[in-house]
């Protein structure tokens, strides 16, 4: 697969038209179809390199991805840097997908309205176990101009002040959260398959009993659904999006359009991009958009303040609560801080926690210097724990290369590969969210 690609690259740096496989059919690609590109980088080039607008990605030691075609290379190349062929974007989809149910695009990943519509029934069909909500609007949505409402769901076997919104509920609380970069598809898939697991499983699953009767499960499917809809709209060859589609700036293109979700945050927000065109573009400020404001007005709804302002006050062993945010790629469980290069004051206690996690995944526990090599400000996880207490991680799911690598990999490997490996791992969280740090 490597070496078949790297050839057809050669041919592509020629100018000559390149085809192969997708859905089945012959699709043309030309010097501009994106692949991944290994660039020999420090943090702080990497840094410049996403500064400068490139669209950069974590990498092996010593070295960073950046996304793009023949002309993202030679931009490269004209600064100075060593960019090689890594792997492609765009996985080989099965021969024929006419059979792919509605909704569904690039072998089987569903829209945004698929996951609308399965939130809407499961509530139906489990009303003692499922509550859905709305907790806010996309960007389009508030703009009046389509776009779509953020939804959620709270699931647990339902008693009086269950799912209510409320910081003093008995149960103790676990959010999961997934896509907020639209692009990275598998992680709204492993949403569904928890809800369902949940919902479907109550009723002859032992451990999914034990935790619907002691938890309250929270889960956004979708933290994006204006990018998702992006995404989409490529069908069999999905669009790179990984913002929201604010393009309130102006000058961006493209896929270049919006603000990166995972920047905007209100906690230790202002430390990327002020490029409107980045990837990681910041926003004009703190909590600046939609998606963020449901985001952390949800999350400060369900979870009271259990820790203290400092960077280095820790939250109390008696703090409840766990959250998870889905991200692809790299096989990581990326624990606090993002924002700096310090450990946090519960480092110890996320340490035990991420290894229970690991245990069935597999995924290297680490802070963002120990994982994915360089900081991140205004993230969602940042703000869950540096604002409320919460144990919070991000999973980076999946690999780097490969037909189960990359942001786009195989439908098939959401049930092959991702949901075998974290079904443990989101298990171990629900269970873990009466006393996530005495792990």
């Amino acid at each position: 697969m490597a070496s078949r690609s790297l050839s057809r690259l050669a041919l592509a740096a020629s100018g000559v038209l390149l085809t192969s496989l997708v859905g089945g059919t012959a699709a043309a690609q030309t010097a501009d179809t994106p692949v991944f590109w290994r660039v020999p980088a420090t943090a702080v080039q990497a840094h410049a390199l996403a500064a400068a607008g490139f669209d950069v990605e974590e990498g092996d030691a010593g070295s960073v991805h950046v996304v793009g075609g023949q002309a993202v290379a030679a931009k490269l190349q004209a600064l100075g840097y060593r960019p090689s062929f890594f792997d492609t974007v765009y996985k080989e989809l099965p021969a024929r997908t006419e059979s792919l149910a509605a909704d569904t695009f690039y072998g089987g990943y569903r829209t945004v309205t698929a996951h609308e519509n399965h939130l809407a029934a499961v509530a139906s069909a489990h009303p003692d176990l499922a509550t859905k909500y709305t907790i806010g609007q996309s960007w389009k949505k508030a703009k009046g101009q389509g776009g779509h409402d953020v939804q959620a769901i709270c699931l647990t076997k339902k008693q009086t002040g269950d799912c209510t919104l409320s910081t003093t509920s008995k149960k103790p609380k676990f959010f999961l959260m997934a896509q907020i970069h639209a692009r990275e598809l598998s992680t709204g898939e492993l949403a569904w398959r928890w809800i369902d697991y949940l919902a479907d499983g109550y009723a002859s699953d032992a451990t999914a009993k034990s935790i619907l009767d002691s938890t309250e499960v929270w889960v956004v499917p979708i933290a994006n659904p204006d990018g998702v809809d992006i995404v989409a709209s490529g069908g069999n060859s999905p669009k790179l999006q990984r913002k929201n589609a604010d393009n309130s700036r102006g000058g961006c293109t493209g896929t270049g359009i919006g603000v990166d979700l995972n920047r905007n945050s209100t906690f230790k927000w202002g430390g990327d991009s002020n490029s409107a065109c980045a990837e990681t573009y910041q926003g004009v400020s703190a909590g600046s958009e939609p998606e963020v404001q449901a985001l952390e007005k949800l999350a400060r709804a369900i979870f009271p303040d259990q820790r203290g302002t400092g960077n280095d006050d820790p939250a109390p062993a008696t703090a409840q609560g766990t959250m998870i945010t889905l991200h692809s790629y790299g096989n990581d469980i990326i624990i606090p801080w993002g924002f700096t290069q310090a450990t946090s004051p519960n480092d110890a206690q996320y340490r035990k926690l991420g290894a229970k996690y690991a245990a069935s995944n597999g995924y290297l526990v680490g802070t963002n210097e120990e994982t994915v090599g360089y900081d991140t400000t205004g993230t969602t996880d940042d703000f869950t724990y540096g604002e409320l207490g919460v144990a919070s991680v991000t999973f980076e799911v999946g690999g780097s290369s490969g037909t189960c690598g990359g942001f786009l990999p195989r439908y098939t490997c959401v049930d092959s590969t991702f949901w075998p490996k974290n079904k443990g791992a989101l298990i171990t969280a629900a269970k873990a969210a009466a006393a996530p740090y005495q792990q």
